[in-house]
């Protein structure tokens, strides 16, 4: 093996290119940063898929108070009250930061915001961009103003593996070169490094997400020694587009917004008997709703001719296109649906200031868990958390190299020599491997879990893990992500919000807290289940 390659930052890392990572690195400049990416900018993030929008208390009937209790009542009575206000309170000034940038947000005839009211929001808040095109939009504004700022350095076609931890401080990201498992480890030295390199869903078999996402920033800092928190809770979107593709397309929560049904293959309507909100109960009422009838052969569908007919493509052009792509005409058909994961509540567990409880290490975006989701992320909030605490980690990681760089008496900051040990890679991951890892989330911790199930998975994910030693670290921040996944839910003796247990069906008053999880904990449960 060739020698390991050295780079410093110059203080500043941030690993991953979404939303977060982007609007961290604009937020810190003029102060030079290092941005890592596995793809090109703007392709395979997570925030590029988003379809709602981002909620904010912009429009005339309401206040940020409503938008945090709105958020608080989701979450199923596991949300940090003082989060949910912090977010809310910055969720107009983090529009207006986005619409200087160039986001064409969708404006109303006065010359306002149009605003779409999703599932769990009392009022229409939610800032959009053609309907469904939020996510996109916003990526390429970000991307287009840090490819205009000089003290921004993106590195891309990288991936980051591990990180590198020094008497309880983050000191390097070790990473290789994407789809090169036998290149020389790459060491970016940071005094600083943001993690915000995306979340879970991909570990699971039905998803909407990304197929590059799949726990590894999670998995990572938990090997290093981070906590995590509110692991459990994994959101599923009730109407992926049930028709056999990976990822699965999304069928946004505006449509039900806007008044698409929910009905099954008789063309019955079914949310109406579940819940007063019908189809904008939360989500996971709805997710559970639709997998049961997706379960029980009755079948699931999404029917939005009444509601929108030939305005169809106009108003949703990406869902559109997706069912199109899939057979499906929306404007004379009902849509197949089916719950897929869709967003981790849980991550690397975070601050206000978006520090994780490792030094030197910040996490924002859907890897981190900051106690805005709870239970159950209210629609619309994921890209607002990402956006909120990408400026807030800027923020305090400038701070810190602003302190460091008064100590010398004029001179660089001299960053410490990482003492790493690294192994080769191994043997090329197998996609078998993945697979199978997928299929055991989503059959034994998926909508529906119980204690048999949970150990079950907890026992194949090590088998999984010990069949593949030698194989990669990153398949090893998968498995790792995965076990701390099923070991939390294992944990929680009850259901709330995203985390069902058929065999404790009901919330636990005295369970209504943020979880918290080390990976040695995770490990030693596994270790339990492990015949």
């Amino acid at each position: 093996m060739t020698s390991d390659t050295l780079f410093n930052t110059g203080g500043a890392l941030i690993v991953g290119a979404g939303v977060a990572g982007l609007f961290a690195a604009l937020k810190m400049a003029p102060r030079p940063v290092t941005l890592i990416s596995p793809e090109p900018l703007g392709r395979g993030a997570s925030s590029a898929w988003a379809q709602g929008g981002v909620a904010a208390a912009v429009g005339r009937d309401d206040r940020a108070e409503l938008h945090a209790e709105d958020t608080i009542r989701a979450g199923a009575g596991s949300v940090d009250p003082d989060i949910a206000t912090l977010v809310a309170e910055s969720a107009p000034g983090i529009i207006e930061d986005l619409a200087r940038l160039g986001a064409p947000f969708d404006r109303a005839d006065d010359g306002g915001f149009a605003l779409s009211r999703e599932a769990a929001h009392r009022v229409a808040r939610v800032v959009r961009v053609g309907g469904d095109g939020a996510g996109r939009a916003i990526m390429n504004a970000l991307i287009a103003a840090a490819e205009a700022t000089p003290s921004i350095r993106v590195v891309e076609g990288v991936i980051a593996v591990d990180l590198a931890v020094e008497d309880g401080r983050v000191r390097a990201v070790v990473c290789r070169r994407a789809g090169d498992r036998y290149s020389s480890p790459l060491i970016f030295r940071a005094e600083a490094t943001l993690l915000a390199a995306g979340g879970l869903g991909g570990l699971y078999n039905v998803t909407t997400n990304p197929a590059r996402v799949r726990g590894q920033a999670v998995g990572m800092a938990a090997r290093a020694g981070a906590e995590i928190a509110d692991a459990e809770f994994v959101q599923f979107h009730p109407t992926a587009l049930n028709v056999g593709l990976d990822p699965s397309p999304l069928a946004s929560e505006a449509l039900r917004g806007e008044g698409a049904l929910l009905i099954d293959g008789a063309g019955r309507r079914f949310m109406t008997e579940i819940h007063p909100d019908a189809e904008l109960a939360p989500r996971d009422v709805v997710a559970r709703a639709v997998f049961r009838q997706v379960s029980s052969g009755a079948g699931a569908f999404l029917d939005a001719r009444t509601a929108l007919g030939a305005r169809f493509d106009a108003a949703f052009p990406t869902v559109a296109a997706a069912c199109r792509a899939a057979g499906v005409d929306p404007t004379t058909q009902p849509i197949p649906v089916a719950p897929a994961a869709h967003y981790h509540m849980g991550g690397v567990a975070a601050d206000r200031n978006a520090r994780s409880s490792l030094a030197g290490l910040w996490v924002a975006g859907e890897a981190a868990s900051t106690g805005l989701h709870g239970a159950n992320r209210l629609a619309s909030n994921g890209l607002l958390e990402a956006l909120v605490f990408g400026a807030r980690a800027a923020q305090d990681m400038d701070s810190r190299l602003s302190a460091l760089a008064l100590k010398p008496p004029g001179g660089e900051i001299e960053l410490p020599e990482p003492r790493l040990r690294w192994g080769e890679e191994g043997k090329l991951l197998k996609l078998e491997a993945v697979a199978a890892l997928r299929r055991t989330m989503s059959e034994l911790c998926g909508v529906e879990r119980d204690a048999p199930r949970l150990g079950r998975a907890l026992a194949e994910i090590g088998r999984l893990e010990r069949e593949a030693i030698g194989v990669s670290r990153s398949y090893l921040n998968m498995t790792v992500a995965a076990t701390i996944v099923v070991a939390s839910a294992l944990r929680r003796k009850e259901s709330r919000g995203g985390h069902y247990r058929v065999d404790f069906p009901t919330a636990r008053p005295e369970l209504a807290t943020r979880s918290r999880i080390s990976w040695a904990e995770a490990e030693a449960l596994r270790a339990e289940h492990v015949g």
